[in-house]
């Protein structure tokens, strides 16, 4: 059970990895465009798998509180989706990688603020290097990097109200599409009245891979979750960097991205800084396991 999980966690964060790779065969859409295509596309397929398992009736008996959080939950995730997909079409994979790789430690500090966890000495050195990786980095760039501290951020809000909300991650995911549909079908008829859009006027195939934006979604969604019930959270946790580490190769070796030497700086003090997190993490999930194993002995 624990290997399939694995299987599948593999499986969620190596395409998630190779997304730079499939946005780059939607020119020319752009990212706007890109992000519509896939809320809608995505919302058809859930709607699916939700009538196939029986629970669309869920959606209809939903609080105006829980609607509340899954349109919070939208907003964050269209936000992470956008952004991400403007910085792949506009050749910034390598600062996309960088915002998934800030993203574990900004989530440790929302923790912090929403949850009121305490802060271990481990978490705050890996804070500390990933603060000074930051400002190393934005020496290099000459500015902030914008693009990945909002991936991190966004993606870190999505976190904190999922962990919230009071639905399963198919009917929340279903929810969210059905809050932003109306604003990214909006979008695509205006593009269609204007001229402008991509959809229908460069060939099937483009068609094909604008509608397969709904595939390309939700597997690794489900993917996921199958990974989260199998799967510990420790181990769950050291297989997300795969998803940056993929990026970021793409970045460098296949679009030939530029990473001189005080940027590569940055990035190995972000890496030291997942390795403090992800030893605290590991060493204390297996500290958890003996205690609840010794537990039934002292009994």
């Amino acid at each position: 059970m624990v290997r399939t999980g694995v299987l599948c966690g593999l499986g969620a964060y190596g395409l998630w990895g190779l997304f730079p790779a499939y946005f780059g065969l939607l020119e020319p859409a752009g990212a706007v465009e890109i992000l519509a295509h896939r809320v809608l596309w995505t919302l058809v397929l859930m709607l699916i798998v939700l009538g196939v398992m029986g629970r669309l009736r869920t959606l209809r008996g939903l609080s105006a509180r829980t609607w509340g959080l899954v349109a919070a939950a939208s907003t964050a995730i269209a936000v992470n989706w956008g952004v991400y997909i403007y910085g792949v079409v506009s050749g910034r994979v390598v600062e996309t990688a960088l915002g998934y790789f800030i993203n574990p430690l900004v989530s440790v500090v929302f923790g912090v603020l929403f949850f009121r966890e305490r802060l271990r000495p481990a978490q705050i050195a890996a804070l500390v290097l990933a603060v000074c990786a930051v400002v190393v980095i934005t020496v290099d760039y000459g500015r902030p990097p914008i693009i990945a501290l909002t991936l991190a951020l966004s993606f870190a809000s999505y976190g904190v109200i999922k962990k919230i909300v009071p639905l399963d991650p198919r009917t929340s995911l279903t929810g969210e599409g059905i809050v932003a549909a109306p604003f990214a079908l909006g979008y695509v008829i205006f593009l269609a009245v204007t001229g402008t859009g991509t959809f229908l006027g460069h060939g099937v195939d483009h068609t094909a891979l604008l509608v397969s934006a709904g595939l390309v979604t939700a597997v690794p969604l489900l993917l996921f979750g199958a990974a989260a019930q199998r799967v510990p959270l420790a181990t769950l946790g050291m297989l997300q960097y795969l998803t940056p580490s993929l990026q970021m190769t793409w970045g460098v070796v296949v679009l030939g991205e530029d990473m001189p030497a005080s940027r590569w700086i940055g990035f190995v003090l972000i890496w030291i800084a997942l390795a403090v997190y992800s030893t605290d993490a590991l060493v204390r999930a297996r500290r958890q396991r003996a205690v609840v194993t010794a537990e039934p002995r002292a009994a």
